[in-house]
């Protein structure tokens, strides 16, 4: 008797696996979409933590496409200009200033005719 209660016991769990919810494909912290609250770029299925200015919040946004403003990519993981989409690259003048203070913007641009001006 004592083996048939974990025999039921199994069975029923395995019964009852089906009936418990799923787990979410956002979480609270990572796996964020667009407009959601964000603190760094990793959060955000897009890849950019964008923020409007030094005093706003920051939120996930998506990132620049082609001949839009962007930042090339930093290490503080939060953008005033999203980085480029794949397959682009951010033609910006990059300085030591402009690196510190989170301001190097250019414009992004398809790798293919980027390296045809050179």
């Amino acid at each position: 008797m004592a083996k048939a209660l974990p025999l039921r016991l199994l069975l029923a769990l395995l019964l009852l696996a089906p009936a418990l919810p799923a787990p979410h494909k956002r979480g609270l912290i990572f796996n964020l979409d667009t407009g959601e609250l964000c603190m760094q770029s990793s959060q955000c299925k897009s890849g950019c933590c964008h923020r409007g200015s030094g005093l706003s919040l920051a939120r996930c946004a998506p990132k620049a496409a082609e001949f839009q403003e962007c930042s090339p990519k930093s290490p503080y993981g939060v953008y005033y200009k999203c980085p480029c989409e794949s397959g682009l690259t951010c033609d910006a003048d990059k300085t030591i200033v402009g690196s510190i203070t989170n301001s190097d913007f250019g414009i992004c641009k398809d790798r293919q005719s980027f390296k045809g001006l050179w």
